[in-house]
């Protein structure tokens, strides 16, 4: 256990805080859990281009971390004993030795524009190796290729690149000055980290990274290092602070509702839909990502569609909606099925399990006499259809899942997980607590110091059901058969108009 001197101070505090796609939160806890404190600011994503998803670190990383930080820890900063981080990952940020980014943050698998040095690496390195070797094909989650398309891309910029960085690693360096990545991380930095050895390859990171330090690699759970003067002047924590190593945000938010054992599984409702299920080794399925977990001799097998939540906004949007909750309330009226609507929800391509890039969204049978609703509905509908998939290939890889616990905004009407439930049959449990990775990232930072115990399930303990409706598994199972068959049969035309819509780019 490290011991913190809090100046007379009685109670500790644990602080998380996490940069998400849409948002950036931070979160105070008490030692039971209970949260003393929480601050949150808004973000949007920039897309300059067909298939680029791109932050500006300093702006959205950094400087709205230190904002929330020090609003939740103002008057208290004393009493903070450790402070958990994490982020959405893996993103590919490329920085100067003095950690100065030089560009904006490269995001997750929604940017897409690495497509040809996915094809040429896994020529060059062999597919099947890099699957052997990292526990996943390539992807566009894959950090490696994205890497080497700055490489060629942006040769000037590159000559001057030192370091990289994914969104939680990049608040640790900020916060510590601490160059160093978390194994989980590392495990999605694919084709450079072994997924036995927990080692970065070498050879395959010069193929990705020539010129880049390798950061050094730790485990979520342990202390990366202690908040330095700069970091306490922006912030307000006191120097000396305990920080974290991070990880990526859905992986904490697992951590948030006790998804720690073999069988366990999260369902993350958010701009993406993401499932991450707990494994007691590493379990493989091509179309899925084998990775390690937040601690040391823990591994996960995980999914993640490329829009959700990023579906509703964008609807709410193009319908002159202020407020989503109008739209989810009208859907409620309409019936399963909405009343012969079908949609794919492949908006911004398709992450798992059908990893296509260049899917595009299809809503079939429109008519005049749908409403904004009725396609509302569909839209809901879509993302269970794709959750569904996604545990068709978690059932494939035989890895069992005994607990499914939702989490996320979209889970705090009752309307969109009732959906899911409906769709793919299964029970959800919606934790009590469902105010996502910056807790987990607090039950983190409790562990690093010793201060809790990973085993105890003390904290957000509370969860309700969510059971599929009666009735409605076998209009569900009919239109699930059509949603498939719609992705192959107008796979060519989609494919056709992405290359046309990006021919400009």
């Amino acid at each position: 256990m490290i011991w913190i001197e809090t100046m007379g101070a009685e109670l500790p505090l644990y602080l998380g805080v996490d940069v998400g796609t849409g948002s950036t939160k931070a979160v105070l806890t008490d030692a039971s859990g209970a949260i003393v404190g929480s601050a949150r600011r808004e973000h949007s994503t920039s897309m300059s281009r067909p298939g680029w998803a791109e932050h500006d670190a300093e702006d959205v990383w950094w400087r709205e971390a230190a904002e929330v930080v020090a609003e939740v820890a103002a008057g208290r900063a004393e009493q903070v004993a450790a402070v958990g981080v994490s982020g959405i990952g893996p993103c590919v940020l490329v920085a100067d030795d003095a950690g100065r980014p030089l560009r904006p943050a490269i995001l997750y698998g929604i940017d897409t524009r690495a497509v040809r040095e996915i094809t040429e690496l896994e020529i060059a390195l062999g597919r099947d190796e890099v699957e052997s070797r990292c526990g996943s094909r390539l992807s566009t989650q894959a950090a490696g290729p994205k890497l080497l398309w700055l490489q060629r891309n942006e040769p000037d910029l590159w000559r001057e690149a030192r370091l990289v960085f994914s969104a939680s690693s990049f608040l640790v360096h900020r916060l510590t000055g601490e160059y160093v990545l978390d194994h989980h991380t590392a495990s999605q930095f694919d084709p450079m980290y072994d997924l036995h050895d927990g080692e970065w390859i070498s050879e395959w990171w010069d193929a990705c990274a020539p010129g880049i330090r390798r950061p050094r690699l730790a485990w979520s759970d342990t202390i990366a290092g202690f908040v330095n003067p700069s970091a306490a002047e922006h912030t307000g924590l006191r120097i000396g602070t305990p920080v974290t190593t991070g990880t990526v945000d859905a992986w904490a938010e697992a951590v948030s509702v006790n998804v720690r054992s073999p069988g366990d599984m999260m369902l993350m409702y958010g701009t993406t839909m993401f499932l991450i299920g707990m494994t007691d080794r590493a379990v493989r399925h091509p179309a899925l990502w084998t990775t390690v977990g937040v601690s040391a001799g823990t591994s996960s097998l995980a999914g993640g569609m490329a829009t959700s939540g990023a579906l509703t906004t964008w609807f709410a949007g193009i319908a002159s909606h202020a407020d989503l909750s109008e739209l989810f309330g009208a859907a409620g009226a309409v019936p399963a099925g909405a009343r012969g609507l079908l949609t794919l929800p492949y908006f911004a391509g398709e992450r798992t399990p059908i990893a296509d890039p260049d899917a595009r969204g299809v809503i079939a049978g429109l008519t005049v006499s749908h409403t904004s609703a009725d396609v509302f509905r569909s839209l809901l509908e879509a993302t269970a259809f794709g959750v569904r998939h996604n545990l068709e290939a978690f059932a494939e890889s035989g890895a069992p899942i005994r607990r499914l616990v939702a989490v996320g905004g979209g889970t705090e009407g009752h309307l969109w997980p009732q959906i899911v439930s409906d769709v793919t049959g299964v029970v959800q449990s919606v934790p009590s607590i469902a105010i996502g990775a910056a807790y987990g990232d607090a039950r983190l930072a409790a562990e690093a110091i010793g201060d809790l115990d990973a085993g105890e399930n003390t904290w957000n303990a509370t969860e309700r059901p969510v059971v599929a409706t009666p009735d409605l598994g076998p209009l569900y199972d009919e239109l699930y058969g059509a949603y498939r068959d719609l992705y192959t049969s107008t796979a060519s035309i989609v494919h056709l108009l992405a290359r046309s819509g990006t021919s400009d780019a």
